[in-house]
């Protein structure tokens, strides 16, 4: 077993609690403004001292409303700034946090709040709260549901008129590091949704070791936009992480005017998945395509991405630099200015960034950090960062993580990142973490002589071909998805002669790309399922993507979907990963048409 073992940087008083540095922002820092409140396109500020008596108000309201010391507490909204009042509030009441994704559907939202035990619940909308009280049934102990379009702050402010600041120093006292603060619901790819027991030490110790590594960019010059849900724990861990550091946070519940959030805010620092960062690109490309600079902005990306590679070998040479000088005015400049102009550096997880877009988003000039971790593990187990930066790594183990790859490949982690164990399942606890405290992730990666990880595969994902050839089939996957028009794509070929795909077509992309053929840019994804130019363009990706594996690993065939891969019909997880268990059972047909004669 091959283990690398990084030693913490800092640690975690047996006292200390989350709901301490809302306490120290306020005392230290009254006045200086830590969120902004978006209102009718306007950003509002709020400060710290603001922040705190909020947060108290709505605390004070959840105690008069019932909620005991330890009770679970859904919270089921957007991202949004009552989000976070929300967060603290629940755990300034000594409560626990029980995030729901707004998307969820009845059967999921019952499971959890049966399965948490769940004493109340603060949705979003009405609609929301019809959903809840359709399931309240099977949820025996719920009480109060409360609506944020409804009022729900003001309501809960109201209710707790009465209640004594002794009241919630008494709650306070009641918070150790040991305290379970949440429990978040894996997104279940696989079966039922298992309830992860992160305790307050898991946060903190997370926050400490992790984000201070980020340092030169969450601080208190710095300023943050959240959009992807704070159900997610690496958007919780940031928004924690951001209040401990004073970096000031902002809030948009809804991506379709990114971009325009985005020139508003100004952040310096942003997070996304992967598929917002191909989204960045294939629109810049398309873009430039339609404008007849094509060739130019593909010249620039090449640059960007040369640019970037000469960082790790010595630095660009002369011509190199010109040529990055002149696309940085012409190219660069622009697509910074997509992203608010001030965004220095960004991170993505979730899945695989892919080696091209790191260098290229690097060259361009806003480097896109990659890291790696679960739910389980408090988000990231492990981080690129300025002064260990590996692109196509997933970076260094965090201080105080210990990784470990097993003899099958396995990658292990331990450390105070770790989960205490999932809600009221013990086998499960016991199947993912042995005896030695090794947190078993299932996914497959390798240790370099310098400690950086790579993640290869996910264990119960590899598939044998009838041939007895061994296929990760994130390698092929997370190429295809770099191509301009390909959406999603799921590889399959599990003891199948051969490695074949199934491929969606991005339904943003597409009309830019049509108009640029000289077709009907109306035209739909299942009219171009048989398109001999889109299958071309296809043809060309499967090649580029091929050329990451064997002959034998090798996508043969591959079929165009007529729709999309989407959280809606139940393909995806709310974190954008795929559930290849539903996909393989919902396009049986589609798979068995590849294999057939």
């Amino acid at each position: 077993m091959r283990e690398l073992s990084v030693p913490p940087t800092a640690t975690v008083g047996a006292d200390e609690a989350l709901t301490d540095m809302v306490a120290v922002n306020a005392a230290e820092h009254p006045a200086d403004v830590g969120l902004r409140i978006q209102r009718n396109g306007r950003w509002e500020d709020v400060t710290y001292a603001e922040f705190a008596a909020q947060v108290a108000a709505v605390a004070k309201g959840l105690v008069a409303g019932g909620v005991q010391a330890g009770d679970r507490v859904g919270l089921l909204a957007k991202t949004r700034y009552e989000w976070t009042v929300l967060d603290y509030a629940i755990w300034t009441a000594g409560a626990v946090v029980v995030p729901v994704y707004e998307t969820s559907s009845a059967d999921q939202i019952s499971w959890i709040l049966a399965d948490s035990g769940a004493r109340a619940i603060v949705v979003e909308t009405a609609e929301h709260a019809a959903s809840v009280e359709s399931v309240r049934a099977e949820a025996p102990e719920l009480g109060p549901v409360w609506v944020i379009d409804d009022g729900a702050l003001e309501t809960l402010t109201a209710a707790g008129a009465d209640v004594p600041d002794s009241e919630l120093a008494a709650r306070r006292a009641t918070l150790t590091a040991d305290s379970l603060a949440t429990l978040i619901y894996t997104s279940g790819t696989t079966g039922r949704p298992k309830g992860c027991e992160l305790t307050h030490a898991n946060f903190l110790f997370e926050i400490r070791n992790g984000m201070s590594l980020l340092g030169n960019y969450l601080d208190e010059q710095g300023s943050l936009l959240l959009f992807i849900p704070l159900a997610h724990v690496l958007a919780r861990v940031l928004q924690v992480g951001a209040i401990n550091t004073r970096t000031v946070i902002g809030h948009t519940p809804d991506v379709k005017d990114l971009v325009g959030d985005l020139g508003r805010f100004q952040p310096t620092f942003v997070l996304a998945v992967p598929r917002v960062f191909e989204k960045v690109y294939n629109t810049a490309k398309a873009t430039a395509d339609q404008g007849g600079k094509g060739k130019i902005f593909d010249k620039a990306a090449q640059v960007a991405v040369d640019w970037s590679r000469a960082q790790d070998t010595g630095g660009p040479g002369l011509a190199l630099k010109a040529q990055h000088a002149l696309f940085d005015k012409l190219v660069y400049g622009k697509l910074r200015a997509a992203l608010g102009g001030r965004c220095a550096a960004a991170i993505s997880g979730g899945a695989p960034l892919g080696e091209r877009l790191g260098h290229f988003f690097r060259g361009m000039g806003v480097t896109v950090f990659e890291g790696y971790g679960l739910t389980e593990t408090t988000a990231a187990a492990a981080v690129n960062h300025d002064a260990a930066l590996r692109i196509g790594t997933v970076g260094r183990p965090l201080p105080g993580v210990d990784a470990a790859i097993a003899d099958d490949g396995e990658v292990l982690l331990r450390g105070g990142i770790v989960m205490r164990g999932y809600w009221k399942n013990e086998q499960a606890t016991r199947e993912a973490i042995d005896e030695h405290g090794w947190f078993h992730t299932g996914d497959l990666g390798e240790l370099d002589t310098q400690g950086f990880l790579k993640i290869t595969g996910r264990k119960k994902e590899i598939l044998v071909t009838a041939g007895g050839k061994n296929v990760a089939p994130a390698v092929l996957e997370d190429r295809l998805r770099a191509h301009k028009l390909v959406s999603q794509c799921i590889v399959v070929g599990d003891q199948r002669p051969f490695i074949a795909a199934l491929i969606t077509l991005d339904e943003e992309a597409l009309p830019a790309w049509l108009k640029g053929t000289g077709k009907d840019a109306s035209l739909t994804s299942e009219q171009l399922r048989e398109d001999p130019d889109v299958l071309a363009e296809l043809e060309a990706a499967v090649a580029d993507a091929n050329k990451a594996v064997s002959h034998a690993e090798a996508i043969k065939k591959f079929r165009v979907l007529a729709a999309d891969f989407t959280e809606e019909n139940g393909t995806l997880t709310p974190s954008l990963k795929l559930k290849r268990a539903v996909v393989m059972k919902e396009f049986g047909d589609e798979v068995e048409a590849l294999y057939a004669r």
